[in-house]
């Protein structure tokens, strides 16, 4: 028997989600049920397995059971690139060599196909998915060296950028903090809340799922040859499972001692004036990831909500997965430092939201992604880019867990080792602190 044995923290509340309109939350398990397959978690993984399990068996029973509410997760708490280049967090420019590479875009891009077609066959609100791409911005000498040396490694894969000097920069953002900028076409930019809230929803109403909502897993189990899970209230038995729970792997007694948990923290403004709007310039909606992978995620979006700007920085390791109640204070400071630092022409305008989020990391950069036992699969630990990796582990995993999968939709996935163990405890909390303050320092203007 399996024990779910951690609860993590997450802080705040997440902007993404509190500028939406209220939605219906599905009802938590309340009996014992039973099905084909079970999808734990209802992030980017957990939904993409969900779907793909639909397109390859249109008749099966498919459960969803999600923690809490939709969103309400890493999910809802992320920037919102869904990035098809190389975007590895551990190395100092993204990139590494360039067949490794070449794979992962590929692979980087059928799982932005797939969440195209989603959005198209579940009719998403626009905001919820724009393929405009994005810009990898600098605010000193030591970012524009990340982003030349970043083009080299594009010129070297074939791959199609456009460098903007200071500029173009401002026109683009209203400020003149930075020097200079790298676009690439093929990111989409989510709202990442509207996202995973629209497509919970359409697998329900359109896909025939079920969803269960603050149905926490408490318990799980083999009986014969099938699967049964407890909840506070109830219980799904199946013939398989998904366990789509990023670094929550850990608490199901999986891959422990393998994997990073990083806590990330974002900023939202209040809704702008029409004033400030005016003051600020720019154009309507944009999403900057910074050169340097320390540095600052900034997003300027107009929507749900009306105008406004997310900032993006600051990160913390956290082996237990909790965090002190007091850590946004200083985090939310920090924001302000960096959000009027690029436009001094906003100084009157406040932070409504701030809020932290998790992410999993693993020291070869490879997934938590496998059977782990028999029916038991595991769509886990997308080493900082959740949207476009999580959503690659759900169809993977759906596909390893179908036996009507005769094709792939990722046919570039390979199996991969299994994540390095960590060093010991105190040394790996240590050292990565380090490391991570080392990182920030080092960044200068580019944090």
């Amino acid at each position: 028997m399996i024990r779910v044995d951690s609860k993590p923290t997450d802080l705040g509340e997440s902007g993404w989600s509190a500028i939406l309109s209220p939605r219906t939350v599905q009802p938590a398990l309340a009996q014992d049920i039973d099905c084909d397959y079970l999808v734990v978690g209802a992030g980017f993984a957990g939904l993409s397995a969900g779907r793909r399990l639909r397109q390859l068996e249109a008749q099966a029973s498919i459960v969803i059971l999600e923690a809490e509410q939709v969103a309400s997760g890493p999910a809802g708490r992320n920037s919102g690139f869904m990035i098809d280049l190389p975007h590895a967090l551990a190395t100092g420019s993204y990139g590494g060599e360039d067949s490794h590479d070449l794979r992962n875009i590929r692979m980087n891009r059928a799982a932005i196909a797939f969440a195209a077609q989603a959005v198209q066959d579940f009719d998403f609100p626009d905001e919820a998915f724009d393929p405009c791409g994005k810009t990898n911005v600098a605010a000193s000498h030591l970012g524009s060296e990340h982003n030349t040396n970043y083009a080299r490694h594009l010129d070297s894969l074939g791959e199609p950028y456009e460098l903007l000097d200071a500029g173009a920069m401002q026109a683009i953002c209203g400020s003149d903090y930075y020097c200079g900028g790298l676009h690439t076409p093929g990111t989409a930019v989510l709202q990442p809340a509207l996202y995973i809230r629209s497509f919970a929803d359409a697998l329900v109403e359109q896909a025939g799922c079920q969803l269960y909502e603050n149905s926490a897993l408490q318990e799980l189990s083999r009986k014969g040859e099938r699967w049964v899970a407890k909840t506070a209230t109830g219980s799904v038995t199946a013939s398989r499972v998904i366990l789509a729970v990023n670094g929550l792997i850990e608490s199901f007694g999986f891959y422990r001692h393998r994997l990073m948990h990083i806590n990330l923290y974002a900023s939202m403004t209040r809704e702008l004036t029409s004033a400030e709007v005016d003051a600020l310039g720019g154009i309507e909606r944009w999403g900057f990831t910074p050169s340097d992978p320390i540095g600052s995620t900034v997003r300027r979006i107009d929507g749900s909500g009306g105008p406004r700007l997310v900032i993006r920085n600051r990160c913390t390791y956290e082996a237990s997965l909790c965090l002190p109640d007091n850590r946004l204070q200083s985090i939310a400071r920090d924001h302000e430092r960096t959000f009027y630092a690029r436009f001094p022409m906003l100084k009157q305008v406040e932070m409504e939201y701030c809020w932290s989020g998790r992410l999993c990391l693993s020291r070869n950069e490879v997934w938590a992604l496998a059977e782990l036992e028999t029916g038991l699969f595991s769509a886990c630990c997308q080493n900082g880019l959740g949207t476009t990796r999580g959503t690659i582990a759900g169809i993977v995993a759906a596909e390893m867990a179908s036996e009507n999968s005769a094709t792939s939709l990722v046919p570039d996935y390979r199996p991969q080792p299994r994540p390095q163990r960590l060093y010991p405890e105190p040394l790996m909390t240590l050292g990565a602190r380090s490391v991570i303050r080392f990182k920030e320092w080092r960044a200068g203007k580019e944090l």
